[in-house]
């Protein structure tokens, strides 16, 4: 249903919840309203509380109420990948369209924020983010990489195509082989308005000819990355399956693993011991093993993803029971974006309970963003982000794969009521 004008002339807005999740204690608190202003929230008002006189209501009587979710590990530029070449039968331009169309299917999927892992073209997914900041297109809060740091021929890299065939700079923007290349590049994609950088730490498993367990960055070149990060205070993301690569970007210093699908429990025990978190991704691998094939993927990228998800299964088992700090990280792209949820009941069969898996998207991605202050949660000065859903995640957390009511700063993004 269309969004029509909704605060009062002094930028107030209410939302009123049958039951609110508050996501850091757990507790369901029956009959509470929000009262927002300039999209944040200013309280949380009891059921014998009043409003200010004037201020207009979204009435959610029958519906749970949660703070908006996070996908701390998406690829919203492009269309969804496959085992092909990427990015090399489109333009920029293209690419950012798709892009919007993935925003606005995200958002309604109830994330109202991602942490965007990088894009082929560089720069593309920044400017989808400016978009998304500026109003012109509906979308989730965005940070976003800009480009992928990795080794020649790396996970990060174009291949596929004939030796003969030269690339335009923007497809090989991260390309490194020194340290001190490394950190030239994190300094032009900071300054150029990286809000994160991604490592491409080991190889990747739809990169054609990768071998995900095998390191591709040295232990110098992601330490170079976080150095260089840090100046500017922003943090690295690692891509690494495989352990040795991990371990290598746990000691370098990095905000997060991405994937994890190979880790040992010397590796899981680092990520433990240290806090960084574990950015493990699931359902995408299940989408890619039911759909691949068809597609005509590879018999050699069909048979990683095989190994990578049995093994990533038994790493996230291992790791909930070793209290590593695992945030909601999809790797979204690989499979349509408005599935984006679906991975909150995989958490759940590796040993989370419906709570612990909801704080992963939520309390715990933020913190993995560096954004607590601001995500996460409806507690007072946060963004009026939230996601409305029939019945009791805390029972059944699928539901939040039917989202019925999505707000993004106070302002209603989905109504499928």
């Amino acid at each position: 249903m269309p969004n029509p004008p909704f605060a009062d002339a002094a930028g107030r807005r209410a939302v009123r919840a049958g039951r609110l999740l508050d996501v850091e204690s757990g507790a369901a608190l029956p009959d509470r309203t929000l009262l927002t202003a300039e999209g944040r929230v200013e309280a949380v008002l009891g059921p014998d509380d009043g409003l200010p006189d004037g201020t207009p209501v979204l009435d959610l009587g029958g519906l749970t109420v949660l703070p908006g979710l996070i996908d701390t590990h998406s690829h919203l530029v492009g269309e969804v990948q496959t085992a092909g070449v990427p990015a090399t039968t489109t333009s920029p331009a293209q690419e950012a369209l798709i892009g919007v169309r993935n925003a606005r299917a995200t958002l309604e999927a109830g994330f109202t924020t991602t942490r965007d892992l990088g894009a082929f073209r560089a720069f593309v997914d920044l400017a989808l983010r400016d978009a998304i900041d500026a109003g012109d297109v509906e979308g989730p809060r965005m940070q976003a990489a800009g480009a992928y740091i990795t080794a020649p021929w790396g996970g990060g890299d174009v291949v596929g195509l004939a030796h003969d065939i030269r690339l335009p700079g923007d497809l090989r923007f991260g390309v490194v082989t020194t340290p001190e290349e490394v950190r030239e590049r994190v300094r032009r994609l900071l300054i150029g308005g990286a809000d994160v950088i991604k490592c491409i730490a080991t190889g990747a498993v739809l990169t054609r000819g990768g071998v995900p367990g095998a390191p591709e960055l040295s232990e110098e070149e992601l330490r170079a990355a976080v150095d260089e990060a840090a100046h500017y205070d922003r943090f690295v993301a690692a891509h690494a399956h495989g352990a040795e690569g991990a371990k290598r970007a746990i000691r370098a210093g990095v905000r997060s693993v991405e994937h994890g699908s190979l880790l040992d429990d010397e590796a899981i025990a680092m990520l433990a011991d240290t806090g960084t978190f574990l950015s493990a991704d699931l359902y995408d691998g299940e989408w890619a093993l039911e759909h691949g094939a068809a597609e005509g993927w590879p018999a050699d990228t069909m048979r990683k993803l095989a190994y990578t998800m049995d093994t990533g299964v038994e790493v996230v088992r291992k790791a909930v029971a070793r209290g590593v700090r695992i945030t909601y990280g999809t790797d979204s792209g690989v499979y349509p974006h408005a599935l984006v949820a679906r991975q909150l009941a995989w958490f759940v069969r590796c040993g989370m309970s419906p709570l612990a898996a909801i704080r992963s998207a939520t309390t715990v991605a933020a913190e993995c963003l560096g954004w607590a202050d601001r995500v996460g949660s409806l507690a007072l000065g946060r963004f009026a982000d939230l996601v409305a859903v029939e019945g009791d995640p805390l029972a059944d957390v699928t539901l939040l794969e039917r989202p019925v009511v999505v707000v993004k700063g106070g302002r209603v993004a989905l109504d499928r009521r």
